[in-house]
């Protein structure tokens, strides 16, 4: 018996659904219905999902109930877990819509069981989860191999699909144009081309976030992954054969003998995927970093509560907060290329002394100047890849000198001299922004940026992440007193030198007293050069292509005039200038046949001019980042 009014105890979210049953779906509804699916989609965000016979039910209206039966994974895997009771069914608009409703499940995280390319979960440390790692040359051993005839042909579908959601943009890319990218990405994934399925899953997961208004979506991420698909698909379709283009199907994890590894800090997760947990970094004996995760489907609470989580390491019990702050000798451990440690039952460990920052590998976290050591991380990220950026740690010493909200604002003291324990900052280095890495209320990050703020003239010795989209800008993961420094933390010596912002709590007690030269004005901090930048014209006009559509492009240059250009040329942006232009007289361009009427536009020229004044725009602002750590601050 079917419970058709459920409380809010027994009612659970629509499971994800893989998106060769959704476009099936789609596909087999009669063309008439096409029109009414967008609007049955957004209905069903109000309808309670229930229980029904092991499933889930989904009341539709009078005699339409929809009932899913999820299978192990708690995906709906197969057409036959969906069924409506109307008599239209299968091939009818509430079990479309409701398909179509569904999140998208993961392949990786979800294995198609009628597919023979299904790949292990993976989540990375910033909690992305199924995502295909871009890594050079894994998939064919590093050397260069022309895409086949199949794969060209994938890629070219997926192109067609993405260059239409683009032309058409987000009013009109619903339901049965993400079923065209959800086909194409199917014809990927049977092609073998990864990197490609996981850019086309992750567009049309950005697709509903920014139609359905999701708290936390922005609109520059949607932007990224379609510049990637298209990016990717294009490269491919012309037979490129970079094999970081095809990506790899999964992430190999090789012994790697005995391995000495020692504690940086712990990073909680929370991912807008629906996985949440704490990851590790660590540094090996011999430099490497390395982590290890415990990052499973969860939201913020289950983020919280990994603060001293244990997660077995083969026979080992790993507490996060011991090793985040100690050391593992490792035997019979396993690592994947991206530096993620395996848990597998052969893995042996014993612990090692607690290490600080200031000795050993540790230590090197903070022999470099930070801009030496930004401009080092920003030159070898891939520019094309949407994660390119700021995933490697970086250390440094930072006095605190104001704040702007919840931003802490400081400069990086000079190296240390014989003129005294507090060192000085560094002469004409930039004002550098620390930014919470989340903000949610569960987590400490917020607290302890505003407790750190109260006292200007504080020295901290910071390990963080580069934020690769803000000029001077540095997330923080964990902080300490530096080494000599009389005006710095005072942690507990439970702490080991070391607090992580995402879970300690910094008190009044481990801060110094206020230092009263510190309590005047204090310096201000300078422009952001990205955000005052003209860039911000050819920004606005790359979302705008993908939140309205070319017609939106098309009329807004027409009303804009040289406004578009004028500014960029005078500010020395020449190239911009031109690439911006170029996209804008496309947009506008209609061919005529050969009895002069009007024909539809070209998708392929669009697309392409859309991508070259994507990419410009996301060099010329990396330039500007770069910049922005040696250049003096303002005021």
């Amino acid at each position: 018996m079917t419970d058709r009014t459920p409380t809010a105890a027994d009612t659970d979210r629509l499971p994800p659904v893989l998106p060769r049953v959704a476009l099936a779906a789609v596909a087999a509804l009669p063309p008439r219905l096409h029109k009414r699916l967008d609007a049955t989609v957004d209905r069903l965000a109000g309808v309670p999902v229930g229980r029904a016979d092991g499933g889930l039910s989904i009341d539709c209206g009078p005699e339409a109930l929809v009932t899913l039966a999820p299978g192990p994974t708690g995906a709906v895997t197969d057409p036959d877990q969906a069924r409506c009771s109307c008599l239209l069914a299968p091939r009818c608009l509430h079990r479309t819509a409701v398909l179509v409703a569904c999140p998208v499940a993961d392949p990786a995280t979800h294995p198609d069981p009628a597919s023979t390319t299904a790949t292990p979960p993976a989540v990375d440390s910033t909690g992305r989860a199924g995502r295909t790692r871009k890594t050079a040359g894994a998939a064919t051993g590093g050397r260069s191999t022309t895409p086949t005839k199949a794969q060209q042909a994938a890629a070219e579908a997926l192109w067609r699909a993405a260059a239409a959601v683009l032309a058409a943009g987000m009013p009109a890319a619903g339901a049965v144009p993400q079923a065209e990218l959800l086909r194409a990405a199917h014809g990927a994934r049977l092609a073998g081309l990864p990197r490609a399925e996981s850019a086309a899953l992750r567009t049309v997961r950005g697709l509903r976030a920014h139609r359905e208004r999701r708290t936390g979506h922005r609109l520059a991420e949607l932007v990224e992954v379609l510049h990637d698909l298209l990016y990717v698909a294009g490269r491919l379709a012309a037979g490129d054969p970079d094999p970081a283009l095809v990506g790899i199907l999964r992430r190999a994890y090789q012994p790697d003998g005995t391995l000495e590894v020692y504690g940086i800090c712990r990073e909680p997760v929370i991912s807008a995927t629906g996985y949440a947990g704490v990851v590790t970094h660590l540094v090996a004996a011999d430099g490497r970093r390395l982590s290890f995760g415990d990052v499973k489907p969860g939201g913020p609470d289950r983020a919280r509560d990994c603060a001293r989580a244990v997660t077995e390491m083969g026979a080992v019990a790993v507490n996060h907060a011991v090793l985040a702050r100690g050391g593992l000798r490792i035997t019979g451990t396993t690592v994947s290329p991206d530096g993620r440690l395996g848990a597998g039952k052969g893995v042996r460990a014993s612990p090692l002394a607690e290490a600080d920052w200031s000795t050993g590998p540790l230590a090197e976290l903070f022999a470099r100047p930070l801009a030496e050591v930004v401009t080092a991380q920003l030159a070898a990220d891939d520019p094309e890849d949407p994660g390119r950026a700021g995933t490697a740690l970086v250390g440094c010493d930072l006095i605190v000198v104001g704040a702007v909200g919840d931003q802490v604002l400081a400069r990086e003291l000079a190296p240390a001299t014989d003129a005294g324990p507090d060192r000085v900052p560094v002469p004409d280095g930039p004002v550098i922004r620390l930014v919470p890495v989340n903000s949610h209320p569960m987590l400490a990050h917020v607290a302890n940026l505003r407790r750190l703020a109260s006292r200007p003239g504080l020295r901290i010795r910071v390990v963080g992440r580069l934020d690769p989209d803000r000029a001077s800008t540095l997330h923080p993961l964990a902080v300490g007193p530096v080494p000599g420094a009389t005006t710095t933390l005072r942690l507990p010596p439970g702490w080991h030198g070391r607090a992580d912002l995402g879970y300690d709590e910094i008190q009044g007690g481990h801060l110094p007293p206020r230092d009263p030269a510190m309590t005047g004005p204090v310096l201000a901090v300078g422009a952001d050069a990205v955000a005052e930048s003209p860039l911000w014209r050819v920004r606005r006009l790359v979302e705008l292509a993908v939140s309205g559509g070319r017609r939106a492009v098309a009329e807004a240059a027409r009303g804009d005039g040289a406004g578009l250009a004028g500014p960029l040329r005078r500010a020395g942006f020449t190239t911009a200038a031109a690439v911006a232009a170029a996209f804008a007289d496309e947009s506008d361009r209609r061919g005529r046949d050969a009895f002069g009427r009007l024909t539809d536009p070209d998708p392929d020229r669009y697309a392409w001019a859309w991508l070259a004044v994507t990419a410009h725009l996301a060099a010329a602002e990396r330039e500007l980042i770069r910049s922005s750590w040696t250049s003096p601050p303002v005021g």
